[in-house]
Protein backbone atom coordinates (compact mmCIF):
# COMPACT_ATOMS: atom_id res chain seq x y z
CA UNK A 1 0.00 0.00 0.00
CA UNK A 2 1.37 3.36 -0.88
CA UNK A 3 1.86 5.81 2.12
CA UNK A 4 0.48 9.05 1.49
CA UNK A 5 1.36 11.64 3.57
CA UNK A 6 -1.59 13.46 4.98
CA UNK A 7 -1.95 17.75 4.65
CA UNK A 8 -0.63 17.95 8.36
CA UNK A 9 2.68 15.80 7.57
CA UNK A 10 3.13 18.39 4.46
CA UNK A 11 2.79 21.09 6.08
CA UNK A 12 5.63 20.32 8.40
CA UNK A 13 8.00 20.27 5.38
CA UNK A 14 10.81 21.93 6.07
CA UNK A 15 12.54 23.47 3.30
CA UNK A 16 16.19 23.89 3.76
CA UNK A 17 18.34 27.37 3.02
CA UNK A 18 20.10 26.13 0.23
CA UNK A 19 22.77 27.69 -1.88
CA UNK A 20 20.73 28.14 -5.00
CA UNK A 21 17.83 29.22 -3.23
CA UNK A 22 19.68 31.73 -1.13
CA UNK A 23 21.60 33.38 -4.25
CA UNK A 24 18.54 33.68 -6.47
CA UNK A 25 16.28 35.35 -3.73
CA UNK A 26 19.26 37.53 -3.55
CA UNK A 27 20.40 37.96 -7.42
CA UNK A 28 16.92 37.33 -8.70
CA UNK A 29 19.02 34.74 -10.75
CA UNK A 30 21.12 31.24 -10.82
CA UNK A 31 24.33 32.22 -9.28
CA UNK A 32 27.17 29.29 -9.31
CA UNK A 33 30.65 29.40 -7.99
CA UNK A 34 33.61 29.06 -10.71
CA UNK A 35 36.20 26.69 -8.64
CA UNK A 36 39.61 27.78 -8.67
CA UNK A 37 43.18 26.50 -8.25
CA UNK A 38 46.04 28.72 -8.52
CA UNK A 39 49.91 27.78 -8.93
CA UNK A 40 51.52 28.47 -6.55
CA UNK A 41 49.39 27.85 -3.17
CA UNK A 42 49.95 26.12 -0.68
CA UNK A 43 49.41 25.17 2.99
CA UNK A 44 51.09 26.17 6.31
CA UNK A 45 50.96 22.37 7.86
CA UNK A 46 52.30 20.95 4.01
CA UNK A 47 54.85 23.28 3.86
CA UNK A 48 56.17 22.76 7.42
CA UNK A 49 55.20 26.04 8.84
CA UNK A 50 52.73 24.36 11.68
CA UNK A 51 53.09 21.09 10.64
CA UNK A 52 54.68 18.47 7.90
CA UNK A 53 52.59 16.01 5.65
CA UNK A 54 49.48 17.88 5.29
CA UNK A 55 46.27 16.75 6.95
CA UNK A 56 46.32 12.61 7.06
CA UNK A 57 43.84 12.77 4.43
CA UNK A 58 44.22 15.59 1.66
CA UNK A 59 46.05 14.42 -1.53
CA UNK A 60 45.41 18.20 -2.43
CA UNK A 61 45.47 17.44 -6.56
CA UNK A 62 42.09 15.05 -6.05
CA UNK A 63 40.40 18.51 -4.90
CA UNK A 64 42.15 20.44 -7.83
CA UNK A 65 40.60 19.41 -11.16
CA UNK A 66 41.72 22.95 -12.72
CA UNK A 67 45.42 22.22 -12.07
CA UNK A 68 46.96 20.41 -14.94
CA UNK A 69 49.65 17.62 -14.36
CA UNK A 70 51.94 19.91 -16.59
CA UNK A 71 51.57 22.26 -13.81
CA UNK A 72 54.77 22.97 -11.98
CA UNK A 73 53.89 22.87 -8.71
CA UNK A 74 57.87 23.26 -6.39
CA UNK A 75 57.32 26.98 -6.18
CA UNK A 76 55.27 28.01 -3.03
CA UNK A 77 53.85 31.04 -1.67
CA UNK A 78 53.99 32.41 1.96
CA UNK A 79 52.08 35.71 3.61
CA UNK A 80 56.35 36.54 3.41
CA UNK A 81 57.91 35.90 0.44
CA UNK A 82 59.40 38.56 -1.08
CA UNK A 83 58.16 38.41 -4.25
CA UNK A 84 56.18 36.47 -6.51
CA UNK A 85 58.03 35.79 -10.41
CA UNK A 86 54.41 34.01 -11.22
CA UNK A 87 51.74 36.34 -10.34
CA UNK A 88 51.55 37.27 -14.65
CA UNK A 89 50.90 33.86 -14.95
CA UNK A 90 48.42 33.37 -11.93
CA UNK A 91 46.11 35.84 -13.49
CA UNK A 92 45.83 34.53 -16.97
CA UNK A 93 45.40 31.20 -15.05
CA UNK A 94 42.47 32.50 -12.99
CA UNK A 95 41.07 34.11 -16.07
CA UNK A 96 41.42 30.58 -18.13
CA UNK A 97 39.59 28.95 -15.78
CA UNK A 98 37.10 31.08 -14.91
CA UNK A 99 36.09 31.26 -18.38
CA UNK A 100 36.33 27.79 -18.81
CA UNK A 101 33.67 26.99 -15.44
CA UNK A 102 31.45 29.84 -16.50
CA UNK A 103 30.74 28.76 -20.10
CA UNK A 104 30.17 25.18 -18.40
CA UNK A 105 27.67 26.51 -16.04
CA UNK A 106 25.89 28.69 -17.97
CA UNK A 107 25.27 26.07 -20.75
CA UNK A 108 24.46 23.17 -18.09
CA UNK A 109 22.72 25.03 -15.47
CA UNK A 110 21.58 28.45 -17.30
CA UNK A 111 23.90 30.06 -14.06
CA UNK A 112 23.67 34.50 -15.12
CA UNK A 113 26.27 35.30 -12.03
CA UNK A 114 28.93 33.34 -10.12
CA UNK A 115 31.24 33.47 -7.29
CA UNK A 116 34.91 32.86 -7.96
CA UNK A 117 35.75 30.63 -5.94
CA UNK A 118 39.61 30.30 -4.35
CA UNK A 119 38.75 26.59 -3.38
CA UNK A 120 42.13 24.34 -3.68
CA UNK A 121 44.83 24.90 -1.12
CA UNK A 122 44.98 28.04 1.66
CA UNK A 123 43.80 31.14 -0.61
CA UNK A 124 45.20 33.76 2.00
CA UNK A 125 47.99 32.57 2.51
CA UNK A 126 50.29 34.44 0.21
CA UNK A 127 51.78 38.04 0.27
CA UNK A 128 48.50 40.71 0.57
CA UNK A 129 49.96 42.30 -2.72
CA UNK A 130 49.23 39.21 -4.56
CA UNK A 131 46.09 38.46 -2.78
CA UNK A 132 44.62 41.73 -4.02
CA UNK A 133 46.09 41.56 -7.53
CA UNK A 134 44.34 37.83 -7.92
CA UNK A 135 40.93 39.41 -5.65
CA UNK A 136 40.28 42.44 -8.09
CA UNK A 137 41.36 40.57 -11.16
CA UNK A 138 38.26 38.12 -10.29
CA UNK A 139 35.82 40.42 -9.29
CA UNK A 140 36.94 42.61 -12.90
CA UNK A 141 35.49 39.45 -14.60
CA UNK A 142 31.93 39.85 -16.91
CA UNK A 143 28.83 38.71 -14.05
CA UNK A 144 31.34 38.28 -11.18
CA UNK A 145 29.44 39.14 -8.22
CA UNK A 146 31.76 38.14 -5.47
CA UNK A 147 34.55 35.99 -4.08
CA UNK A 148 34.18 32.70 -1.77
CA UNK A 149 37.77 32.23 -0.39
CA UNK A 150 38.56 28.90 1.03
CA UNK A 151 41.22 28.86 3.59
CA UNK A 152 42.27 28.24 7.13
CA UNK A 153 41.91 29.80 10.77
CA UNK A 154 45.59 29.80 11.01
CA UNK A 155 46.52 31.17 7.71
CA UNK A 156 44.18 34.81 7.75
CA UNK A 157 45.73 37.80 9.00
CA UNK A 158 43.66 41.39 10.57
CA UNK A 159 45.09 43.04 7.76
CA UNK A 160 44.25 40.43 5.23
CA UNK A 161 40.44 40.51 6.64
CA UNK A 162 40.35 44.35 7.05
CA UNK A 163 40.76 44.08 3.09
CA UNK A 164 38.18 41.65 2.21
CA UNK A 165 35.85 44.01 4.72
CA UNK A 166 36.53 46.65 2.16
CA UNK A 167 35.58 44.62 -1.14
CA UNK A 168 32.34 43.71 0.56
CA UNK A 169 31.12 46.74 0.74
CA UNK A 170 29.85 46.44 -3.03
CA UNK A 171 30.26 42.73 -3.62
CA UNK A 172 29.28 39.27 -1.90
CA UNK A 173 32.66 37.81 0.09
CA UNK A 174 32.82 34.90 2.01
CA UNK A 175 35.12 33.47 3.87
CA UNK A 176 35.22 29.35 3.57
CA UNK A 177 37.18 28.08 7.20
CA UNK A 178 37.94 23.62 7.45
CA UNK A 179 36.29 23.07 10.64
CA UNK A 180 36.36 19.67 10.42
CA UNK A 181 36.08 18.87 14.15
CA UNK A 182 36.40 21.00 17.43
CA UNK A 183 38.13 18.14 19.16
CA UNK A 184 41.52 18.82 19.63
CA UNK A 185 42.08 15.19 20.01
CA UNK A 186 40.64 14.65 16.28
CA UNK A 187 42.63 17.78 14.98
CA UNK A 188 46.09 16.53 16.35
CA UNK A 189 44.93 12.73 14.68
CA UNK A 190 44.10 14.10 11.59
CA UNK A 191 47.43 16.16 11.46
CA UNK A 192 45.17 19.62 11.10
CA UNK A 193 48.19 21.63 12.24
CA UNK A 194 46.11 24.35 14.12
CA UNK A 195 43.95 23.94 17.64
CA UNK A 196 40.42 24.31 18.17
CA UNK A 197 40.80 27.75 19.96
CA UNK A 198 42.40 29.10 17.26
CA UNK A 199 39.71 27.87 15.01
CA UNK A 200 36.96 29.42 17.09
CA UNK A 201 38.73 32.70 17.50
CA UNK A 202 39.22 33.71 14.27
CA UNK A 203 35.58 32.66 12.96
CA UNK A 204 34.58 35.04 15.72
CA UNK A 205 37.44 37.54 14.41
CA UNK A 206 36.00 37.22 10.87
CA UNK A 207 31.96 37.58 12.01
CA UNK A 208 32.68 40.39 14.07
CA UNK A 209 33.74 42.36 11.29
CA UNK A 210 31.18 41.62 9.31
CA UNK A 211 32.06 39.07 7.12
CA UNK A 212 29.72 36.02 5.83
CA UNK A 213 31.75 33.05 6.78
CA UNK A 214 31.06 29.21 5.35
CA UNK A 215 32.47 26.35 7.62
CA UNK A 216 33.35 23.07 6.51
CA UNK A 217 32.60 19.66 8.68
CA UNK A 218 33.67 16.66 8.32
CA UNK A 219 31.56 13.44 9.43
CA UNK A 220 33.62 10.16 9.65
CA UNK A 221 36.79 11.71 11.08
CA UNK A 222 38.94 8.68 12.54
CA UNK A 223 37.70 7.49 16.08
CA UNK A 224 34.78 10.16 16.01
CA UNK A 225 31.49 9.28 17.70
CA UNK A 226 28.38 10.70 16.28
CA UNK A 227 28.00 12.70 19.34
CA UNK A 228 31.44 14.27 18.54
CA UNK A 229 30.24 15.14 14.78
CA UNK A 230 26.74 16.66 16.13
CA UNK A 231 28.63 18.53 19.13
CA UNK A 232 30.82 20.40 15.84
CA UNK A 233 27.90 21.03 14.09
CA UNK A 234 26.60 22.79 17.53
CA UNK A 235 29.32 24.37 18.15
CA UNK A 236 29.38 26.57 14.70
CA UNK A 237 25.79 27.46 15.11
CA UNK A 238 27.11 28.86 18.33
CA UNK A 239 30.08 30.78 16.45
CA UNK A 240 27.05 31.86 14.29
CA UNK A 241 28.36 31.00 11.42
CA UNK A 242 26.01 31.89 8.43
CA UNK A 243 26.53 29.25 5.86
CA UNK A 244 27.84 24.64 5.95
CA UNK A 245 29.32 22.34 4.19
CA UNK A 246 29.29 19.05 5.02
CA UNK A 247 30.54 15.64 3.65
CA UNK A 248 31.89 12.49 4.56
CA UNK A 249 35.35 11.27 5.36
CA UNK A 250 36.44 9.22 2.19
CA UNK A 251 39.53 7.67 1.41
CA UNK A 252 42.29 8.33 -1.27
CA UNK A 253 45.46 7.12 -2.85
CA UNK A 254 48.58 8.73 -1.96
CA UNK A 255 47.47 10.13 1.58
CA UNK A 256 48.42 8.78 5.72
CA UNK A 257 44.77 7.60 6.00
CA UNK A 258 45.07 5.34 3.07
CA UNK A 259 48.07 3.61 4.68
CA UNK A 260 46.14 3.68 7.95
CA UNK A 261 42.74 2.32 6.08
CA UNK A 262 44.73 -0.35 3.97
CA UNK A 263 46.33 -1.52 7.43
CA UNK A 264 42.52 -1.55 9.35
CA UNK A 265 43.47 0.92 11.56
CA UNK A 266 40.88 3.13 9.80
CA UNK A 267 37.07 2.28 9.07
CA UNK A 268 35.52 4.82 6.88
CA UNK A 269 31.98 6.04 8.20
CA UNK A 270 28.52 4.15 6.53
CA UNK A 271 26.28 5.75 4.02
CA UNK A 272 23.69 4.77 6.77
CA UNK A 273 25.58 6.44 9.46
CA UNK A 274 26.51 9.28 7.41
CA UNK A 275 22.64 10.10 6.45
CA UNK A 276 21.18 9.98 10.15
CA UNK A 277 24.26 11.90 11.41
CA UNK A 278 23.13 14.36 8.69
CA UNK A 279 19.42 14.31 9.66
CA UNK A 280 20.42 14.75 12.96
CA UNK A 281 22.59 17.83 12.25
CA UNK A 282 19.68 19.36 10.58
CA UNK A 283 16.98 18.87 12.93
CA UNK A 284 19.42 21.38 15.13
CA UNK A 285 20.32 23.98 12.52
CA UNK A 286 18.71 27.45 12.54
CA UNK A 287 16.59 27.95 9.02
CA UNK A 288 18.96 30.94 8.12
CA UNK A 289 22.17 28.91 8.18
CA UNK A 290 22.40 27.60 4.35
CA UNK A 291 23.60 24.45 3.64
CA UNK A 292 26.44 24.76 0.63
CA UNK A 293 27.14 20.64 0.16
CA UNK A 294 25.90 17.83 1.75
CA UNK A 295 28.31 15.25 0.36
CA UNK A 296 31.16 14.25 -1.27
CA UNK A 297 33.49 11.83 -3.23
CA UNK A 298 35.23 10.65 -6.02
CA UNK A 299 34.39 8.75 -8.92
CA UNK A 300 38.04 7.60 -10.01
CA UNK A 301 40.84 5.33 -9.20
CA UNK A 302 42.13 6.78 -6.49
CA UNK A 303 39.02 6.29 -4.39
CA UNK A 304 39.63 3.77 -2.29
CA UNK A 305 36.99 3.66 0.18
CA UNK A 306 34.18 3.75 1.13
CA UNK A 307 32.64 2.87 -2.10
CA UNK A 308 29.14 5.01 -1.87
CA UNK A 309 31.16 7.70 -1.81
CA UNK A 310 31.88 7.02 -5.62
CA UNK A 311 28.77 8.06 -7.32
CA UNK A 312 27.61 11.71 -6.53
CA UNK A 313 24.38 11.09 -8.13
CA UNK A 314 23.33 7.83 -6.41
CA UNK A 315 24.60 9.97 -3.03
CA UNK A 316 22.35 12.73 -3.30
CA UNK A 317 19.11 10.63 -4.67
CA UNK A 318 19.50 8.69 -1.57
CA UNK A 319 20.37 11.87 0.99
CA UNK A 320 17.68 13.76 -0.49
CA UNK A 321 14.92 10.31 -0.19
CA UNK A 322 16.26 10.05 3.52
CA UNK A 323 16.13 14.33 4.28
CA UNK A 324 12.50 14.02 2.36
CA UNK A 325 11.19 11.63 4.53
CA UNK A 326 12.61 12.84 8.00
CA UNK A 327 10.50 16.43 6.42
CA UNK A 328 13.55 18.18 5.00
CA UNK A 329 13.20 19.53 1.74
CA UNK A 330 16.11 19.61 0.20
Amino acid sequence: MVNISSPDTLDKTRDILTAGRYFRDKFGCNVYKTPISILGFTCPNIDGSVAKGGCTFCENESFSPNLSEKTPKKFYLNPNSPENPFLNGQLVQLESQFNQSRKALSQKFNAKKFLVYFQSFTNTYAPLDTLKALYEKALSFDNAVGLSIGTRTDSVSDEVLEYLVELSADHEIWVEYGIQSVYDETLEAINRGHSVANMKEYIKKTKDMGLKVCGHLIFGLPNETQDMMLESVQAAIDLEVDSLKIHPMYVTNNTILANDYKKGKFVPITQEAYIDTLIKAFEMLPSDIMIQRITAGIDDSSLLAPEWCRCKHTQMHNIKLALKNAGFNY
